[in-house]
């Protein structure tokens, strides 16, 4: 289904993140700027969590749904990090390799789906607990503050989005292990 409630939260997420991005450029206070930008992440992140639960318990599931999803994944995580390049909040190699992988697990899907081997290349745990970690990473990369006086969002996100990355190429790796032995059988 093209606009069911499922991918109309599918397709906000995708609206919003000029909106997210929007926020660090318009003339505010920063530490506005890093509370305002990093609420409105945390929402629309929550819609990931919530389109996939009304999708599963409404029986709304669809290939189409099953697209969009990871793509507005995709578009918000580079842009959010992207953002935090250009503001120094995020080494440009980090945010390279994580967006690397993305690109480059989006082809193998879409090609190994083309020589009807997507199976070998389905989403994997390891790839979940990638993106839990990024998005609990990027959050705090934003919100570049003490947050409750106790946690320094700055130090805690730049550990988690070094450990992403590490997770990132670990997944990358781990997708190419599953796809070599489809591959080889193909290129013959």
């Amino acid at each position: 289904m093209f606009f069911n409630l499922p991918t109309l939260l599918t397709w906000a997420r995708i609206v919003f993140i000029p909106l997210i991005v929007g926020v660090f450029y318009i003339d505010l206070a920063a530490p506005m700027q890093n509370l305002l930008g990093t609420v409105l992440f945390v929402v629309v992140a929550l819609t990931d969590w919530a389109d996939g639960y009304l999708a599963r318990r409404l029986n709304m599931t669809s290939s189409f749904g099953a697209f969009l999803d990871p793509v507005a994944d995709k578009f918000m995580v580079c842009a959010a990090l992207l953002v935090l390049v250009h503001l120094n909040r995020l080494h440009a190699l980090v945010a390279f390799v994580i967006i690397g992988r993305e690109i480059a697990i989006s082809a193998l899907r879409e090609w190994m789906a083309q020589i009807g081997a997507s199976r070998s290349v389905a989403v994997h745990m390891l790839g979940k607990v990638k993106t839990v970690v990024q998005m609990v990473a990027i959050p705090f990369l934003l919100y570049h503050g003490v947050l409750f006086g106790l946690i320094d969002t700055q130090r805690w996100g730049t550990w988690l989005i070094y450990l992403s990355a590490v997770l990132t190429i670990w997944s990358m790796v781990y997708y190419l292990q599953k796809a070599l032995p489809e591959i080889r059988a193909k290129v013959r």
